[in-house]
């Protein structure tokens, strides 16, 4: 995967998942649709979700691109 693709997939994903854990969104949407028995399971799916997407998110940002120390040198003919 790109660099910039891995790295707005982490951003988006860190945003979402914080959204749900700082927030009631999840507690009033399962509350509205009757799923409220679930939500006392939330924290063991958000927190790993969290740490996942904050890893891709910091892999992304360090990560090296293959080609990007060979293209400096090229010049256009």
């Amino acid at each position: 995967m790109k660099k910039s693709t891995l790295l707005k997939t982490g951003i988006i994903g860190t945003i979402v998942v914080a959204l749900c854990c700082f927030t009631p969104v999840l507690v009033i949407l399962f509350g509205a649709i009757g799923l409220a028995a679930w939500v006392g399971h939330l924290d063991a799916v958000l927190m790993p979700s969290l740490v996942f997407f904050l890893a891709l998110t910091v892999y992304a940002f360090f990560k090296k691109d293959k080609g990007e120390c060979c293209e400096m040198g090229k010049k256009d003919a």
